[in-house]
């Protein structure tokens, strides 16, 4: 027997103590009663029209591997935003792509910048990469502190996150700010404009990242079918980055990840605008009623432009989250911090709002 011999394979020292990410909790109820799962962001709609249609076609063929360069999709967003089609990269959904951006860009020695609380798959992906994640906290108003942000970059940073609206708290960062923030980090540093929700978006003060990012090589911008479009089964989302992000993003790939049939729903939901735009619409309808309540009950809840609302609950955080369960709505908690809950149908969001004035009156 050698020195060498272990009970088990060697694994990466990087992969100790890196938390799992936690899917938002189904929804469970008794007695048959309504539950509702507001704990995913997902939309609560069923597929655009003519995009079932769409998927259903392709599942005839799926003995056969996906278009691997997806290039109907492609071709479709390129025209969709106003870019060159190699200025477009695809993954498995944005978090898939996200680790593709680390990959190329970060390992050991690296450090990735993040605003914390955000996007809970951050840390998580940067240290699988064996990069080395710096959390800089929000500021007051649950915002990233873009001036906290450029304090922490260094020679090592490799990249840096900005989930806007942040996920979270639904926060945006407004588009002076950002300017100032991206005309100061040092160009060699890739900026990660995280845009999950910018269909949700309505202060005209939030810039549109694919705008932003025309002039500057530096900056890529993650977006997602899985929220306003409705395919968060089917994991699709792409990067809008200049061509060596883009190729280093196709390099970085699984090969065929994205299936035909996600491919297809994609373009098929592309085509559907108007009925998507209807549908948001009544989505931040229902944003804004919940959080009018909510502040009209007492409760302090920052300016959302996303699908969901956050209350910062602190130690009361998973009290309040079995209080929503019992009630037949599943929420996001974070331990200690808060929760966050989703924008779902009116019936769904009624009975949180009923949960959260009794939980209120507890207080």
């Amino acid at each position: 027997m050698s020195g060498h011999d272990q009970t088990g394979p060697r694994l990466r020292d990087a992969l100790q103590g890196i938390p799992t990410y936690k899917p938002g909790k189904p929804a469970q109820a008794e007695d048959g009663a309504p539950a509702f799962k507001l704990s995913s962001n997902e939309n609560p709609y069923p597929p655009l029209p003519g995009v079932l249609d769409a998927a259903m076609a392709a599942v005839h063929e799926f003995n056969r591997y996906p278009d691997m360069a997806c290039s109907g999709l492609h071709a479709e967003l390129a025209d969709r935003f106003g870019v060159p089609v190699s200025h477009i990269a695809t993954g498995t959904g944005s978090v898939g792509v996200a680790q593709q951006l680390l990959q190329a860009t970060s390992g050991p020695g690296d450090e990735v910048i993040f605003a914390w609380r955000s996007f809970e798959a951050y840390p998580i992906i940067t240290r699988i990469s064996g990069a080395t994640a710096v959390p800089v906290p929000l500021d007051a108003d649950e915002v990233h502190d873009l001036d906290a942000m450029l304090a922490a970059v260094t020679e090592r940073t490799r990249l840096i996150f900005v989930c806007n609206p942040n996920n979270p708290t639904g926060t945006v960062v407004r588009k002076d700010a950002l300017v100032r923030f991206l005309d100061a980090v040092p160009k060699d540093v890739l900026v990660v404009l995280d845009e999950a929700y910018n269909e949700f978006v309505r202060d005209e003060a939030c810039p549109d990242g694919i705008e932003l990012y025309r002039d500057r090589p530096n900056v890529a911008v993650l977006r997602t079918f899985s929220k306003a479009y409705g395919l968060a089964g089917l994991r699709v989302g792409f990067a809008v980055a200049h061509e060596p992000v883009a190729a280093a993003l196709r390099q970085t790939a699984v090969p065929f990840g994205v299936s035909q049939i996600a491919q297809e729903a994609a373009i098929a939901s592309l085509r559907a605008e108007d009925e998507l735009l209807g549908r948001v619409g009544a989505l931040v309808g229902e944003r804004n009623r919940v959080v009018a309540a909510l502040r009209a009950q007492g409760w302090t809840v920052p300016e959302t432009q996303a699908n969901f609302v956050w209350l910062r609950l602190g130690e009361r955080t998973t009290d309040f989250a079995a209080a929503c369960e019992a009630s037949g709505v599943t929420v996001r908690p974070f331990a200690g911090e808060g929760v966050r809950v989703t924008i779902g149908e009116t019936e769904a969001n009624d009975l949180f709002v009923r949960t959260a004035e009794l939980f209120r009156k507890e207080l």
